[in-house]
């Protein structure tokens, strides 16, 4: 603890908030199961804690971005916030503070890797959110924000925006490619939706379409929301694209359908 406390540039009065945060649900189940904790209490595990670290850090950050760039509009505002708090960039803060050293998981998720997942690490350092502001309030979290969350990243976004580029939306960036190069359109399907009305996943497949007609899947994208996973599906198509440097031919049918052989 005093490793990850030093990292976080705080020391929690309350550390049993902490070892909240760092514990997955697959741990609070096992020391149910064995016996170690009150089954008829809710478990101890980091998802509550996720719940208000999440709704914590998207306050700070957009606090920060509102002071610092009085000549952004709500859009820029917005796009800016989104890269900050994304699954895939609060993973690698997750790394560059070796949280996933800490993580408190059952034996079999710790065999299986889990503590190296990038959506488990995100999940965990939203949670370690939520527990500073607890502990603390506002201002340690602000602390942490600017030293990880933001840092660099701010600036490199703001010279995305004043580049033009599509910074987060990815939909708009994988149709202009697309229309450039006069391969035809993506459109994009619910695959399928999992988990309870309050935590759902959706996974959705972007693929192209020419004169009308559904061709070739180009990427499939998971997220909380419709909306979300369809950005991801666009980001992981442009991505490849980018990768294969070619056009949408067969090589990107074949890598698309590894990829799917491999999740």
């Amino acid at each position: 603890m005093t490793e990850l406390e030093a990292a976080l540039g705080y020391g929690f009065a309350k550390p049993e908030l902490l070892v909240c945060a760092l514990t997955h649900r697959s741990l609070a189940n096992q020391q149910i199961q064995k016996g170690e904790a009150d089954a008829n209490q809710p478990a101890s595990d980091n998802e509550r804690l996720e719940f208000l670290g999440d709704a914590v850090l998207g306050l700070v950050v957009g606090e920060a971005l509102f002071l610092g760039h009085p000549e952004w509009q709500e859009g820029e505002l917005t796009r800016v916030r989104a890269q900050l708090v994304s699954r895939q960039h609060m993973a690698r803060v997750a790394k560059e503070i070796s949280l996933g050293n800490h993580l408190r998981l059952s034996r079999g998720e710790d065999r299986g890797g889990l503590r190296r997942k990038s959506t488990v690490l995100s999940n965990t350092m939203e949670a370690v959110i939520g527990a500073l502001f607890m502990d603390g309030g506002l201002e340690p979290v602000r602390a942490f924000a600017r030293r990880y969350v933001m840092g660099d990243a701010v600036e490199r976004l703001a010279e995305q925006l004043r580049s033009g580029a599509a910074l987060g939306n990815y939909k708009s960036a994988l149709q202009e490619r697309l229309q450039a190069e006069g391969a035809g359109a993506p459109v994009y399907k619910v695959k399928s939706e999992s988990g309870p009305d309050h935590r759902k996943r959706f996974t959705v497949e972007v693929r192209l379409t020419t004169e009308g007609e559904s061709g070739k899947p180009l990427a499939r994208g998971t997220g909380s929301t419709k909306k979300h996973a369809e950005q991801d599906a666009a980001r992981r198509a442009l991505a490849r694209l980018t990768s294969a440097a070619t056009t949408w031919n067969d090589d990107i049918e074949t890598a698309y359908d590894e990829e799917q052989e491999t999740e």
